[in-house]
């Protein structure tokens, strides 16, 4: 198979073609996703919550993220891999440059970071080191104690803004490609309009260029809160198989976000 390149996203992008990503965290799942057509995949630190079942995804170390990575990388080869960078694993550029080392040594191509613009310094060091980079912003998980909580991010004129603000300054600073979680739709358009990289949504409505969730919310099996954005595709279909080609049908045709996942 050929392999997925950020190259390829942002052709997709250019072409107005929409594409579905998924969290894996295995070789076996990873391998599945592949055969059914799921070529962007995620090592996320939601393992943290889903896979190890703490309550937020801070316990999460980086030899975590590397063990998992190397598990993906060998049931998807041809896959985009990103990996997270775990909470406190890049609070400076160098230790950025460390952390990215071992996710990228373990078959990650790109490595994801939280936060806005006062990571442009580590944005650049990483991409002059040959790390691509992935930002996130919105509802950006690690920050669960400063925002109370895990809630919509941007509803206000002047934090909307902000992000904007913010998602301009990484693509600046070198970032390949933006993930968006739970931002209004019309910021997310914004945000996707106003960028010529990738960005791909989380709760962000239909209106990026690709679609993320978490694996295990994509099959219901999620204990505790279901986030609303999310949708149990293993339940319309009865296969995992089938709910794979169904998330990838749908979300490359419009149709999943629909208008109850999204936020206003």
């Amino acid at each position: 198979m050929k392999p997925t390149t950020i190259t390829t996203l942002r052709q997709w992008k250019k072409s107005g073609r929409r594409f579905a990503s998924i969290t894996a965290y295995d070789y076996s799942f990873a391998r599945l996703f592949s055969d059914e057509g799921l070529q962007v995949m995620l090592v996320g630190d939601s393992l943290g919550m889903v896979v190890q079942g703490h309550d937020s995804t801070l316990p999460v170390t980086l030899s975590d993220i590397v063990y998992h990575t190397q598990a993906v990388r060998r049931g998807a080869p041809a896959a985009l891999l990103m990996s997270d960078l775990p909470f406190m694993s890049y609070a400076t550029p160098e230790q950025a440059c460390e952390s990215a080392a071992q996710l990228m040594r373990a078959g990650a191509n790109m490595v994801k970071l939280e936060g806005g613009k006062w990571l442009s310094e580590t944005v650049k060091q990483l991409t002059e080191r040959a790390v691509p980079v992935c930002g996130h912003l919105g509802l950006t998980p690690q920050s669960v104690n400063i925002f109370g909580g895990y809630k919509v991010q941007g509803r206000e004129s002047e934090a909307a803004d902000g992000l904007l603000e913010d998602a301009l300054a990484l693509e600046a600073a070198g970032i390949q490609m933006l993930v968006l979680e739970c931002v209004p739709v019309a910021l997310a358009k914004r945000i996707t309009d106003a960028l010529t990289i990738p960005v791909i949504g989380i709760g962000a409505g239909n209106v990026t260029d690709g679609q993320i969730l978490v694996m295990h919310d994509a099959f219901g099996i999620t204990g505790g809160h279901v986030p609303s954005f999310a949708k149990n595709f293993l339940a319309d279909t009865g296969d995992i198989r089938a709910a794979v080609r169904q998330y990838v049908s749908d979300v490359e045709a419009g149709i999943y976000p629909a208008e109850e996942h999204s936020f206003h």
